[in-house]
């Protein structure tokens, strides 16, 4: 078979597993599989080479996510490595970038950091910025610490292994997180991508969904200077519960912000001056 050949059969794999865009995901693992090679007629039909591709679209067809078998995903202006220790980065946590950015900000808290795409997109879009991003697992915060290495950011990002704000001291004139928000009684519904290959600490509490916003709205007011601002994603019902939270806790300024299918999707808020 020609490398056409190959990839039009992936391609009829994967649209019978039901994949959207099968052709263009074929091509990606192709791209994938022989990421600086030439493969030429020969090498596919001595069958060793031919395998290492086929075992890839069967993986995909499994329904391992894309990402992880390319090793990156694309993410507001850059790419990100990724794996199965962090949350794959969505389009949906774009509508937190464009928020944050819409005002200056010089110090910026990334609570549950993952991959590091939420605090190193915030201060490349700003070049005087400096940054901290948290995570509990070590196995995240160094997939992070490589996407730092990549976008050369070592000088104004860093990494701590914290539980929310259990090892920060300072203070932040913005604080941004995209905690696990799915209530446990919404995981079975999760597409099989993320409910099976996802780690399951970034995706749910294993209550509610609210736990996280419960600590951070809590905890921010101690952490923000005056004017800082405190900005989350959330789940689309839950924007109700968390301006509640932000307003107990004597945030002022909250508004809900859609994404782009009108889904609330962030709640961002101030500290008074």
């Amino acid at each position: 078979m020609t490398p056409e050949q190959l990839t039009a059969e992936a391609a009829t794999m994967l649209s019978e597993a039901g994949i959207l865009n099968p052709r263009r995901e074929a091509r990606l693992l192709w791209q994938a599989a022989f990421p600086k090679r030439y493969i030429d007629y020969d090498e596919l039909t001595d069958g060793t080479t031919a395998v290492k591709y086929i075992d890839l679209v069967r993986r995909r067809v499994a329904r391992e996510p894309l990402s992880h078998l390319v090793g990156y995903r694309d993410f507001y202006a850059h790419r990100f490595l990724v794996s199965a220790d962090v949350l794959d980065p969505r389009p949906d946590t774009e509508t937190l970038i464009v928020t944050a950015l819409e005002d200056q900000f010089s110090n910026v808290l990334d609570l549950g950091t993952g991959s590091g795409c939420i605090l190193l997109s915030l201060i490349v879009a700003r070049p005087g910025a400096k940054g901290i991003g948290a995570d509990v697992s070590v196995e995240a915060l160094s997939v992070a610490q490589k996407n730092c290495v990549n976008l050369e950011l070592e000088t104004r990002a860093s990494f701590i292994q914290s539980d929310w704000f259990d090892e920060i001291t300072g203070q932040f004139d913005l604080i941004v997180s995209n905690p696990p928000y799915i209530a446990l009684d919404e995981m079975d519904d999760l597409q099989p991508e993320v409910r099976l290959h996802e780690p399951r600490m970034a995706l749910t509490d294993e209550a509610d969904g609210l736990t996280a916003y419960r600590i951070i709205c809590r905890d921010a007011p101690a952490y923000l200077t005056p004017g800082g601002r405190l900005i989350v994603e959330i789940g689309p019902t839950q924007a109700a519960a968390v301006s509640k939270l932000m307003s107990d806790a004597g945030l002022v300024n909250i508004r809900v912000v859609p994404d782009l299918d009108g889904r609330d999707r962030v709640v961002a808020s101030e500290m008074p001056k």
